[in-house]
């Protein structure tokens, strides 16, 4: 098996990495991102909560490959890397858990 890039925090899980070589074009264009893009797309692959909602999103980031996007569409962004600070909504809403 090819080599398969992952993220500047995290590690594509077996079902994304497999989802993406199953489609030439979106592993091609998997490639094509900087590390913080495909970043993002794991991390908001990994935090669904629910398989289904982790089928779904592995599913979209398929279109959303496809479509030509960098990162996930209306995704505030990985909450786990070292190098950036989260933001203020990010530590309110996806750390403190407010709403």
């Amino acid at each position: 098996m090819s080599s398969f890039s992952h993220g500047t925090v995290h590690k594509a899980g077996d079902d994304l990495q497999a989802a993406i070589r199953s489609d030439p074009q979106a592993l091609a264009q998997w490639e094509g991102l900087t590390p913080l893009g495909r970043n993002e797309f794991i991390c908001w692959v990994e935090d669904a909560k629910k398989p289904a909602t982790r089928q779904r999103r592995i599913g979209r980031t398929l279109e959303e490959l496809a479509e030509g996007k960098k990162r996930p569409c209306c995704w505030a962004g990985c909450i786990h890397r070292a190098d950036k600070l989260p933001s203020r909504w990010q530590q309110v809403v996806l750390i403190d858990g407010k709403t």
